[in-house]
């Protein structure tokens, strides 16, 4: 095997990282192409493992690029969502690789408060089944000490991770409900399906108007479709989706792509929604056909 057909064999699972890590396509892009560039430099010297050795280098770029992104988006207008993934066919390649990394939305939400290193060592070991040696030696870091990272990181996500793991059918029943619901401003029935307690997060990033903060109660957020569907009426349309390799929702107003929404449910109602509505983050979302 080529050193090319080497990387190209190791892309997508590189990707998956940089991504995890940055929560941007295009930043996660660079910087894989930036580990292609060191990984294709004639003075690299020789290595045992190439998967090894691309695993820390995409995990430490993502690192010092994480530092640096957390200065900006400490100034961020409102709530921070990551760029979403989002495919219809559920067997392109790409969607592959999201659904085998089991990366949701919430989950990331989440994942934004750890700090870099933390965040790091918390995916290597929980998402790509790194044993402590590896971490060590890609973090430069003692194992006791990586222990110690990945344990506190698990303790924050604990807290405010999604606590259900829901039937990939059944969540795409209940998102059809909820989409046939929104799609005819139906309050009865999307107040049926939203839990008590549902929270909507909403990235507006300062582009278009949307919540500053995490909006919460089932009646408020379906006063919040009723009203949509009130001002736009025909105009609006709902197209299911994959999000981040989970069943989700593209909202449409006038043919014009308005929202990525992306869903956490109990398995019998909606518990949270988290709707991407920045320009900045939608243009890789193919139109309406």
């Amino acid at each position: 095997m080529t050193e090319v057909d080497a990387f190209s064999a190791l892309r997508p699972r590189l990707f998956s990282i940089a991504y995890r890590m940055l929560g941007v396509r295009a930043d996660a892009e660079d910087v894989v192409q930036d580990a292609w560039l060191r990984w294709s430099d004639p003075a690299r010297p020789a290595v045992q493992s190439g998967e090894a050795w691309l695993v820390s280098v995409v995990t430490r770029l993502s690192i010092d690029r994480l530092r640096a992104a957390k200065v900006q988006r400490a100034h961020y207008v409102g709530e921070w969502l990551p760029e979403p993934l989002v495919g219809v066919d559920e067997h392109t390649p790409e969607d592959a690789a999201i659904l085998a990394s089991e990366l949701s939305v919430a989950l990331m939400w989440v994942l934004e408060r750890l700090a870099p290193e933390e965040r790091a060592a918390f995916l290597l070991r929980q998402a790509f089944e790194q044993d402590y040696g590896e971490l060590a030696a890609v973090l430069g870091k003692s194992e006791a000490a990586c222990r110690q990272l990945v344990h506190r990181a698990g303790e924050r996500i604990r807290q405010d991770a999604p606590r259900f793991q829901v039937r990939r059918d059944a969540h795409r029943s209940l998102l059809e409900r909820f989409r046939q619901a929104a799609s005819r401003g139906d309050m009865a029935a999307l107040r049926e399906l939203l839990a008590e307690d549902v929270a909507i997060v909403a990235d507006g990033g300062g582009k278009v108007a949307s919540f500053m903060k995490v909006l919460r109660g089932g009646h408020r957020i379906a006063n919040l479709y009723k009203a949509v569907f009130l001002r736009n009426g025909s105009k609006l349309a709902y197209r299911m989706a994959l999000v981040n390799g989970e069943p989700g929702l593209l909202r449409y107003i006038d043919g014009q792509l308005e929202s990525v929404q992306a869903f956490a449910t109990d398995g019998e109602r909606i518990t949270a929604i988290y709707a991407m509505r920045n320009p900045d983050k939608l243009g890789a979302v193919d139109p309406l056909p």
